[in-house]
């Protein structure tokens, strides 16, 4: 059963090693990002699950052990997350990096030293009915689970070099955002692949994965963070129990 959920983005620029010598003086906004990532992937854990699940965009439906590496080389960027043969796409990288910054680990589950930790790939054109029947199979394997989605909002206004507003981008972001700020999975259940592509969405699949897990669940949000410093908008929510705030 999903107790607890959190919404984050996965620019590359999350993780300070990808800023180089600018890590010691990140961008303003991208460091509200970056720590409000921190809170929400914090609440995971004090909500003491028993798994927590990762979602993230991928090329595949994929589910990959806790202890899978990524890297950030296909960006021109030397960063590995994780040791190993680097296999996790971008998505799974930079929360494979937000759980390991927050101190959460592969453990054996509450009994033990900690909860388990899956991470699961899912195709960015999976189907919406595809994303809510793994939502829900997910939620169905411990009974206390906690899901972190990745993905980005619009990135439509990155293509204009001259940053000239987009209301349709615009409109969707402030309509998700609200939609996260309210816990509302119905809402995210009735995303259109076809408007997310148009709008260069990069996270419509895992949201309807989390829309899925919590079918039946009585979760309270709250948006922790909404910024776009470089054309992509990047929001971070957390979902939660009422009375856990």
């Amino acid at each position: 059963m999903l107790i607890a959920a959190a919404v984050c983005p996965h620019p590359p620029l999350l993780i300070p090693a990808a800023l180089g010598a600018a890590a010691s003086d990140p961008p303003p906004a991208l460091n509200a990002v970056g720590k409000a990532c921190a809170v929400a992937v914090h609440a995971l854990a004090a909500a003491q699950p028993d798994l927590i699940a990762v979602v993230g965009g991928g090329p595949a439906d994929r589910e990959y052990p806790a202890s899978a590496a990524g890297s950030l080389h296909e960006f021109g960027v030397p960063v590995t997350v994780g040791e190993g043969e680097p296999v996790l796409p971008l998505s799974l990288t930079v929360a494979r990096w937000l759980l390991d910054n927050a101190g959460i680990t592969a453990g054996p589950g509450r009994g033990g030293q900690g909860p388990e930790v899956l991470l699961q790939a899912v195709n960015h054109t999976a189907a919406p009915g595809e994303c809510l029947k793994l939502g829900v199979l997910i939620a169905e394997r411990a009974p206390r689970v906690a899901l972190l989605a990745m993905g980005d909002a619009s990135a439509r206004r990155a293509r204009d070099a001259e940053g000239a507003p987009d209301a349709e981008a615009q409109e969707y972001d402030d309509e998700l955002a609200e939609a996260l700020a309210a816990a509302d999975a119905r809402w995210l259940a009735r995303l259109d692949p076809r408007r997310d592509d148009e709008l260069m969405v990069a996270g419509r699949a895992a949201w309807q994965v989390l829309a899925g897990a919590a079918t039946g669940a009585r979760l309270h949000g709250r948006l922790l963070s909404m910024a776009n410093p470089y054309g992509v908008t990047y929001l971070v929510a957390s979902w939660g129990e009422p009375g856990t705030d």
